[in-house]
């Protein structure tokens, strides 16, 4: 077989194109576009099985340099750093604190069920990860993230499992929440039991992300520091003896920095411009990641994956229909907030926005929902999932 090395700019330029057709093809089929597949996905999914049936025939085989995999990963992730918002957590009120304890609790019910039938099945508990909270509330950036470092422990083709179960979960998230949370509405006749939250807890919010186009090379700026600071951050947490992900440091910095920011009032974080670079940097990150994806290290762990994925199916159920359901207060509201907690405790905020947006189209609109999902799934999910997850890995390792 043929093997050919690609280095960074090389491999930038693939991935990119990759993503390029993912985008396309999102367009063309309106499936992807419904369930919010991200576009590297969808064209690295592509692009990935060519490459296994090119291995399979020992035609060709690329390495290739993913020094810019690491950099886009570190720079999206500190961006998710800058959403951790402790004064907003307090406007939210009582019913933003339980909501993110539900959470909370979700992620270490994901993990814990992952690790526990693994062990059951024989297999490696961190192989049981890849189908936790890793790829379900963390979706596909965490599962880029959390992959190679599950790989250095010996799990062969863990960034693989991990995308695949994000991709799963995307698809089973999407179409599980909108007709829960129609079913709790029509069984228990709650059309006319909304409750209204301040909505100026989300307009304040929204106004910090006005984008300009002048603010981007501070955007970047406050980025740079945010990792440069983190990595001391992470230098000093090595020295627990304890296993991290690299861009854990830059993350406790850009929250230190939002918070101090947001309280001293003596600068400003460019929070719409930070998103942006994020997401751009987040594109990049998956479609290097799709593109190294080696499918043909999965072939054995087919039926154990099934498996683990469907206990989580399972889970999410449980967990939106009983737990966010009744300590949300048992009304139109928390059925509304159901529907989304399927759709980003399983993918990604979009597909949480989507499932509530059907019910809010066919119903009515519920504040509450609207202003607490985006909130936890953006802002605070990700961040407490990576400290979470890092202490899986370092419990189990």
């Amino acid at each position: 077989m043929t093997t050919i090395s690609l280095d960074m700019y090389q491999t930038l330029g693939i991935a990119v194109v990759v993503l390029l057709f993912g985008s396309w093809l999102k367009k063309k089929v309106k499936f992807l576009e419904r369930f919010c597949v991200p576009a590297p996905v969808v064209g690295g999914l592509i692009y990935a099985i060519v490459m296994f049936v090119l291995h399979t025939f020992n035609v060709i085989e690329f390495n290739y340099d993913e020094t810019l995999k690491n950099i886009c990963m570190v720079i999206f992730f500190t961006s998710v750093g800058f959403q951790a918002n402790v004064k907003i957590l307090k406007k939210g009120g009582v019913s933003l604190i339980i909501f993110l304890i539900i959470v909370v609790g979700m992620i270490f019910a994901q993990n814990g069920i992952a690790v526990g039938i693994a062990k059951l099945m024989g297999m490696n508990p961190l192989l049981g990860l890849c189908t936790g909270s890793i790829p379900m509330v963390g979706g596909h950036g965490t599962s880029g993230a959390f992959g190679p470092v599950l790989e250095d422990f010996g799990i062969t083709g863990a960034t693989t499992l991990c995308t695949a179960s994000a991709t799963f979960g995307l698809i089973a998230g999407s179409l599980m929440g909108g007709p829960l949370g129609e079913r709790l509405i029509l069984k228990k006749k709650l059309e006319n039991t909304i409750e209204d939250l301040d909505p100026s807890v989300l307009v304040e919010e929204e106004r910090k992300h006005h984008r300009q186009v002048s603010k981007y090379a501070e955007a970047t700026y406050q980025l740079a520091i945010a990792i440069g600071l983190g990595t001391l951050i992470s230098w000093l947490l090595s020295k627990t003896g304890m296993t991290f992900p690299v861009y854990i440091g830059a993350m406790i910095v850009a929250a230190i920095m939002r918070n101090v920011g947001e309280l001293s009032k003596k600068y400003t974080i460019h929070m719409g411009e930070i998103n942006d670079l994020g997401g751009i940097c987040l594109s990049i990150f998956l479609g290097i990641a799709m593109i190294t994806l080696k499918l043909w290290q999965l072939a054995d762990l087919a039926l154990p994956m099934i498996i683990l994925l469907f206990a989580q199916l399972l889970l999410m159920f449980l967990v939106a229909r009983f737990v966010v359901f009744n300590l949300m207060g048992r009304n139109f509201d928390a059925a509304v907030l159901s529907a989304g907690t399927c759709g980003f405790g399983m993918g990604a905020t979009p597909n949480a926005m989507a499932n509530m947006q059907v019910l809010s189209e066919k119903y009515a609109p519920s504040v509450k929902a609207y202003i607490l999902v985006p909130i936890v799934g953006s802002m605070f999910a990700d961040f407490l999932n990576s400290l979470i997850i890092t202490f899986f890995i370092n419990l189990l390792k």
